[in-house]
Parts: C-alpha cells; structure tokens; sequence
C-alpha cells in the first residue's frame, strides 16, 4: 500500500476526468451527429454501453473491445439499410437491421459470458483505514 496515495484525490480525479469526457460526447451528439438537441437521441445506446460493460466482465480493455464491437454493428445495420440479398431480389426488413445491435447483445449476455459478478466495492462509500 502506498501512503501517500489518496483514494479521495483519485476518486475526484476520476469523477472530473469522466465529467470533462461526457460533456464532450453530449456535445458531440447534439452538435456533430444529430445537428440539435432532441429528446431520445441516444436512442437506448446507454443500455448498449452497459451490456458492453458486463460482457467485458467489469475490465477495461476488454470493455474498449466490447464498445468497439458494438459501434461496428451501429454502422454496419445503417449500412445494411436496404440492402438487397444476392439471387432474391428482396430487400431485407429495416426493423430487422435496426434491431441486429439489440439481438447481439442479448445473445452475448444470454450465452457467452457466463457468470459476471460486478466489483464488490462497487457503489460502497470509501472509509479510510487507520
């Protein structure tokens, strides 16, 4: 243990640096993505976000995966709207391309990541031992 490292500091550092990053990205929705702030923007991507979270068990970098996986299958059913499938000259349903990035995560949580149990100290107010 180092004595001279304070979890509160840390802490506050965290709660600033995360503050700082979340106004960026609220900026960046309202003004780069969507041209104004409109109720729903988000469209449930917080979910999304979270189920990333869990699958990656709670570990950075494999949430940093998790998020990246994610985002392509965004892209990838805006791409896939109306498109037309090879030799059947029919246009897959855009509610099925929307849902694909909601169906992966149901299937990711529901069958692949086995039992995810969060940190134990996650939510417990830190008290300084003496």
């Amino acid at each position: 243990m180092r004595p001279w490292l304070s979890v509160t500091g840390m802490r506050y550092r965290a709660l600033i640096i995360t503050g700082a990053l979340c106004g960026v990205a609220g900026a960046y929705f309202s003004i780069a993505q969507g041209n104004g702030f409109v109720n729903n923007m988000t469209a449930g991507d917080g979910y999304i976000a979270l189920a990333a979270l869990i699958f990656a068990k709670w570990r950075p970098w494999p949430a940093m995966y998790a998020t990246l996986l994610f985002g392509f299958l965004d892209a990838l059913q805006i791409r896939l709207q109306g498109a037309v499938l090879p030799g059947l000259n029919w246009a897959i349903p855009v509610q099925f391309i929307q849902a694909l990035p909601y169906i992966l995560t149901c299937v990711l949580l529901a069958g692949f990541i086995g039992k995810a149990i969060g940190p134990k100290a996650g939510g417990v107010p830190y008290t300084k031992e003496r």
